[in-house]
């Protein structure tokens, strides 16, 4: 990435992962079927400030896969791939294998 985006407070940079539409077999999968709103956290703010001026970190780190509402964000586009910003307490929850 030639460009390199860090966002500020309490802001979230994800890039949203596209379900397959194809098996390894080649069966299509409907578009319904995969649809799992899910992105993988690119970068991360340092957090913002409390009522009693400590920072207070963001929840998520950089890699963790998060689940996201159906909408909301901003989009950004850096060096022809989109990825999304997003506040901490926007993101719904992260998911593990």
């Amino acid at each position: 990435m030639a460009k390199r985006l860090i966002p500020l407070f309490n802001r979230v940079l994800v890039e949203k992962i596209v379900p397959p539409s194809k098996t390894s077999a080649g069966i299509l999968l409907p578009e319904k079927s995969s649809k799992l709103n899910s992105g993988k956290v690119v970068a991360v703010g340092p957090g913002i400030h409390g009522k009693d001026g400590k920072l207070l970190p963001v929840a998520v780190k950089e890699g963790d896969t998060v689940l996201l509402p159906e909408y909301g964000g901003t989009e950004v586009k850096l060096d022809h791939k989109e990825y999304y910003l997003y506040r901490d307490d926007d993101i719904l929850g992260t998911l593990h294998d």
